[in-house]
């Protein structure tokens, strides 16, 4: 994985990408990596395996992207409503982002990704966020894609977390709410740093968005694909990216 590229962002080919329009690669693609547990209980396993196989398949899923010219790739790793899942599951997830990003930091140190989050962090586990910020310290540098994970993360959460961030400016500048507009709140948003996502991508075929990215999602294009997360590869995030080149995007226009 990996070892064959640049320390840049590659340009893709059409032979590389299975005639993907270059000129038209989305730069922002969001996932809601949905249905591990359902891909272990198929295979009668416990859904522990499910998430630890998910985890392979951000690997891969992060070179591939890394490949066809992405600028940000924002996984959906744990949610603020996920604290309420059974204890052990909830720790094994918790525990996932130490052992791989240990494995993993190496690639994506060679290959010029540069890991960031979105989320409340501070409430994570400590073995947790140590893993985390080593990834961010050591990717800081990286000028390709960014690998954004949004952890204990949720968007209703983060418009409240931007509404008083926004206020406490206000006060403290002694302006009125005349000032608030649409680009004032999203300099507040945990994503302020990057564009609204082009395509937002949910596996396992269920149709929603589960609290992610409500705010940026607003004119994002949306495919529900039928695939369990640990199943998703190369050939389905290139099928995605091609319903995505084939519809017009107006943005409420003609």
């Amino acid at each position: 994985m990996f070892k064959n590229l640049k320390k840049k962002n590659k340009t893709p080919s059409n032979h590389e990408n299975n005639d993907l329009d270059i000129h038209n690669i989305p730069q922002h693609v969001a996932i809601i990596m949905d249905g591990n547990g359902r891909w272990a209980k198929q295979r009668k396993l416990p859904r522990i395996k499910g998430h630890y196989q998910g985890m392979q398949t951000v690997k891969s899923i992060t070179k591939a992207a890394s490949d066809m010219g992405l600028k940000y790739l924002t996984l959906y790793a744990f949610s603020t409503e996920n604290w309420s899942r059974p204890e052990n599951e909830v720790n094994y997830i918790m525990s996932l982002p130490v052992n791989f990003l240990k494995t993993f930091l190496p690639e994506l140190i060679e290959n010029n990704v540069k890991v960031e989050t979105i989320g409340i962090l501070e409430n994570l586990p400590k073995s947790t966020l140590k893993a985390i910020e080593k990834a961010k310290t050591d990717t800081q540098n990286n000028t390709g894609m960014k690998l954004i994970f949004a952890i204990n993360y949720g968007g209703r959460a983060e418009i409240v977390h931007s509404v008083r961030s926004l206020y406490e400016q206000l006060i403290a500048e002694g302006a009125s709410s005349d000032h608030i507009d649409e680009k004032l709140i999203s300099d507040h948003l945990f994503t302020h740093n990057y564009p609204d996502p082009d395509l937002l991508i949910r596996t396992s075929g269920e149709q929603r968005i589960s609290n992610f990215l409500i705010w940026q999602v607003s004119y994002s294009e949306f495919i529900f694909n039928e695939k369990l997360w640990p199943d998703f590869d190369k050939e389905e995030l290139t099928k995605c990216i091609k319903i995505y080149q084939s519809r017009q995007r107006r943005f409420g226009g003609l």
